[in-house]
């Protein structure tokens, strides 16, 4: 068990060792280390600060972010209402015009019509006194081939003009 037992010796040269080395480091290495350690602190705390802030920034950005797509779906929305209330507008207009288009077509049909139809009654009556009259020449002729016939006949026409007034 020797090599356990440290000799008296050996035991006090380690702790005076290890009081100077203890001085040595309080002196000029514990400030350094404890000064770069605070200043390590201080940059982690700003560091947890800036992110703090930057989440913050970020959060008011995200709200203000969804804010404005609201809005803009929002305008969105009222866009597509008004283009759909135009579009039905400019329907009903044209439905309107091409009804009225087709009136006024109609109209200039049937006033065609009319005049067609007047036109083809003139023609018509021009033809039936032409050939009135074509019949009553032809029946005159064959009654008046005398004269005394002649007479006759004009005598009758003053009668019947005569009771007639």
């Amino acid at each position: 068990m020797e090599l356990f037992t440290p000799e008296f010796g050996l035991v006090f040269w380690m702790f005076l060792a290890f009081l100077c080395l203890y001085f040595i480091l309080a002196k000029w290495a514990w400030p350094f280390i404890i000064k770069s350690i605070e200043e390590r602190a201080e940059l982690i705390d700003k560091g947890v600060a800036y992110a703090q802030e930057a989440k913050s920034h970020l959060d008011n950005a995200k709200a203000e972010a969804d804010k404005l797509l609201a809005q803009a779906r929002d305008e969105q929305a009222d866009i597509l209402r008004e283009a759909t209330k135009m579009r039905n507008e400019l329907i009903e207009q044209a439905r309107g015009d091409a009804a009225e288009e087709a009136k006024k077509v109609a109209q200039a049909a049937q006033v065609s019509l009319e005049q067609s139809r007047k036109e083809a009654e003139k023609q018509l009556r021009e033809q039936v006194g032409d050939l009135a009259l074509q019949i009553a020449e032809k029946v005159i002729r064959r009654n008046i081939a005398s004269d005394d016939a002649q007479r006759a006949l004009v005598d009758q026409y003053l009668s019947e003009v005569e009771t007639k007034n």
